[in-house]
């Protein structure tokens, strides 16, 4: 079994993006990062860090690709790295989970999400290993673009650490557990 662990936050690169909801892919891979004192370099197609772990290696990617071409990102590192696809994980906001709540899934459709939408397309497959992170649905008819590309609400922010923290340890968990233990152990907290 493959040692080496691919896990991809989707975002989109720019200042104007950084406290953004549809940035929650980055913003717990930055956590992580920040955690374990390990440093983003620029790479091909996005921003890698390496993060080593009871002999297991994380590489974390943010792809530089913007969010709709983040599949082409997400190719290329798990064919350069020789990654089995099982080993793969991506963080993305979900619209359908109620703020903060964490949901592991090893496969589903693209839920409307570009940027998984454009995975799915390039990995040929919707079986591949997804964290959702809730962001709620908190927004009027037709407002949906603004929203997710809004910022935290004071409230949400004054959560989003501990958030963040519970989602570092569900990317450990799997990469040290498996995902079926880490769906168990995670899934609704």
């Amino acid at each position: 079994m493959s040692k080496k662990f691919l896990i991809v936050g989707l975002g989109n690169i720019g200042a104007e993006y950084v406290r953004t909801r549809h940035n929650i892919g980055f913003k717990v891979l930055n956590h992580l990062a920040k955690q374990n004192e390990i440093e983003f370099e620029t790479r091909k197609l996005g921003a890698l860090a390496t993060y080593k772990l009871k002999g297991r290696t994380f590489l974390l990617l943010k792809p530089n690709t913007f969010m709709n071409l983040s599949g082409k990102a997400v190719k290329y590192w798990l064919d350069k790295e020789n990654i089995p696809l099982e080993n793969l994980l991506v963080i993305t906001d979900d619209l359908n989970l109620p703020f903060g709540t964490l949901r592991l899934k090893t496969r589903g459709s693209n839920g409307g999400h570009n940027g998984l939408k454009d995975i799915q397309d390039k990995l040929n497959t919707i079986h591949y290993n997804r964290l959702r992170f809730g962001i709620s649905n908190e927004f009027s008819k037709g407002r949906q673009v603004d929203y997710v590309l809004g910022e935290w609400t004071d409230e949400e922010s004054e959560k989003l650490d501990e958030r963040l923290e519970q989602a570092s340890k569900m990317l450990i968990s799997f990469a040290m557990s498996g995902v079926n233990h880490t769906m168990n152990q995670f899934n609704g907290t």
